[in-house]
């Protein structure tokens, strides 16, 4: 994981500096030109993925978001208890209000609701079909969901 945050930490001079320059523990590089930068400025958002103990850390350390897969969570309750805990956290660490995007969410309207209460930002639903009629299906069905 030390390994990983370096990394990202070194990315995100690399995006928002003209000549970036990064000395980490893990990575290390004297002035360097990256182009063409990221339209999202001054970096397109890191979303850090798991439900393990550990993630709300790594969010916090370097993070813009929290992205868990939805079948290992317990509850709607644990999700919310996390999501607002991690929020809390980043609020009294000055930082921004972390995203939450949940992973493999079932096309079911009454737990999309319950997520959108417990302040999940954004659902990602998994969508597997072999033919182009099955594909349209899936997401004719997820697109009922928005309302």
């Amino acid at each position: 994981m030390a390994l990983l945050a370096d990394r990202v930490h070194a990315m995100r001079v690399a995006w928002a500096e003209d000549e970036a320059e990064y000395h980490g523990e893990h990575v290390d590089f004297d002035p360097l030109w990256s182009w063409p930068k990221p339209v999202r400025r001054p970096h397109p958002p890191v979303l850090v993925g798991g439900n393990g103990p550990g993630v709300e850390d790594r969010v916090l350390a370097f993070g813009d978001g929290w992205m868990p897969q939805c079948a290992p969570l317990a509850s709607v309750e644990e999700l919310a208890g996390r999501a607002t805990r991690l929020r809390l956290r980043a609020a009294q660490a000055g930082r921004e209000r972390p995203s939450v995007t949940l992973f493999g969410v079932p096309n079911d309207p009454v737990l999309v609701k319950r997520f959108a209460e417990a302040e999940v930002d954004r659902c990602l639903f998994p969508v597997r079909a072999d033919d182009e009629g099955e594909l349209l299906k899936q997401l004719d069905e997820a697109a009922a969901l928005l309302g």
